[in-house]
């Protein structure tokens, strides 16, 4: 008899990506969402296995929470010779990657969770994984296994859509993605995704001793503390941030930002704009991981007006960075959902997010919305929030309040429901009695249509 519920006794999980948790693997939001993800399906009681491009140094395979999450460290004879990243030698992992995952999924993982009768659920996320989805779907079917998994494909962003053959994807494969803004993007291109939000992990949540953040605070010594984490990117906005702070500092304002990037080119012209507009510049090094090396750090930038963060900032100092800021500068033009303004209100800062994909974003209640690329928007809203301090403590607890409908375990409340629908439709679990009667609208469903399977029986 079939089940009519996904379950930790029935499911077993296998999530796609480049990026993944190792130090190694982490480029962005991308890396982060899949580490957490799979550790908070593991912490559900799902047998979760993540596939990413891992370092070469680390075990090729890895298991984590008494058992239940498995990682598989993907292309490291590749990434032997390209030790700078995930992204460092891109196109050889990319062809390794595809050739070599659909048949380990199939024969490693899907035929022997079939054998114990259970479902199987294939995430995949990002452009880098497409192709390999196709393919695993195509194997499946070859082997008369394919009703036997759902399959979800996630577009966290834009880049290299081009790259990516969406009749072929959207035929073998349900495709999601994370805000109503990514939706509509992708209705336009004739896609249909459903949305399953972003998350953080219920940890984020913790109080912030106050007494630490006092610490780091006053090793910035500045009336106004800002900060900025992301890419050297030009949809993150960092000109519009850094014009921002030549106007706080020409109305006499002693104002630091806290300026976190990537590797990307466009930092040095950031960073030129900054000492062009008349702002000092300092790049800050620690030598050692803990938080008393960070805050060291950063006290020997006392009398730059941008502190060039160049170490790796793990979350538990960024928690102290955001809920220590007068303002989170989460300020992006393009944002397909906004991770580091979402972890700004976990942290109980205050998050200046664009208006694009932050769907959890209300101006004035939990976090100040730019709506234009002016940077007199920025330097007006922190204005008013210096001098309104019962407006950003009111919009501080509002923002953890917004933070806590985001946890990885509601989101992965949302996640089932709607992989279950899909194992419905496939026959892969019995019908309910309310999901019989939305049969009636089954044959229109895309997913369905694509996969060109047969109702249940008894459904119609």
């Amino acid at each position: 008899m079939k089940p009519t519920a996904i379950s930790p006794e029935n499911t077993q999980f296998v999530a796609l990506s480049f990026e993944g948790p190792d130090r190694y693997s982490l480029a962005g939001g991308l890396g982060v969402r899949v580490s957490n993800l799979c550790q908070s399906l593991a912490a559900s009681g799902y047998e979760t296995r993540l596939i990413f491009v891992g370092d070469p140094r680390q075990p090729g395979e890895e298991t984590r929470d008494g058992g239940r999450l498995v990682l598989h460290r993907w292309c490291q004879w590749i990434s032997d010779y390209y030790p700078a990243g995930v992204y460092h030698g891109e196109n050889e992992k990319l062809y390794d990657f595809n050739e070599s995952v659909p048949w380990f999924v199939c024969d490693r993982i899907v035929k022997p969770a079939m054998e114990q009768n259970k479902l199987v659920v294939i995430l995949g996320e990002e452009w880098h994984t497409a192709e390999a989805m196709c393919r695993i779907s195509d194997l499946l079917h070859s082997n008369g296994l394919r009703d036997r998994a759902v399959m979800f494909w996630n577009a966290n962003n834009t880049m290299s859509f081009d790259r990516i053959n969406w009749g072929r994807l959207a035929y073998t494969t349900r495709i999601t993605t994370v805000s109503r803004y990514m939706r509509h993007i992708m209705s336009r291109m004739g896609i249909d995704p459903l949305v399953i939000p972003n998350g953080i992990p219920n940890s984020l949540l913790g109080r912030v001793s106050s007494r630490t953040a006092e610490r780091l605070r006053k090793s910035i010594d500045a009336d106004l503390v800002l900060a900025k984490v992301a890419r050297w990117d030009p949809d993150k906005r960092w000109n519009m941030a850094i014009e921002a702070m030549a106007r706080l500092k020409a109305r006499g304002k002693k104002a630091v930002l806290l300026a976190r990037g990537g590797i990307e080119p466009h930092g040095q012209e950031v960073l030129y704009n900054a000492r062009s507009l008349g702002l000092k510049v300092r790049d800050v090094r620690t030598q050692g991981d803990t938080f008393r090396d960070y805050v060291r750090a950063i006290r020997e930038g006392v009398g730059a007006d941008v502190l060039n963060l160049r170490f790796h900032c793990p979350q538990s100092l960024l928690k102290f960075v955001y809920n220590t800021s007068d303002a989170v500068l989460a300020n992006s033009g393009h944002e397909p959902f906004g991770l580091v303004g979402l972890e700004t209100m976990a942290a109980g800062g205050i998050a200046f997010t664009g208006s694009t994909g932050e769907d959890y974003a209300i101006p004035y209640r939990n976090a100040m919305v730019m709506e234009t690329a002016d940077p007199k928007e920025i330097e007006t809203y922190i204005s008013y929030l210096d001098q309104h301090p019962e407006e950003r403590r009111r919009m501080r607890q509002a923002g953890r309040g917004t933070a806590g409908q985001y946890v990885w375990e509601k989101v992965i409340k949302n996640l089932i429901r709607k992989l279950e629908y899909q194992a419905m439709l496939q026959g892969s679990l019995a019908l309910t009695r309310i999901t019989r009667e939305q049969h009636h609208e089954a044959r229109s469903y895309p997913a369905f249509e694509q996969l060109r399977l047969p109702l249940p029986v008894g459904s119609s």
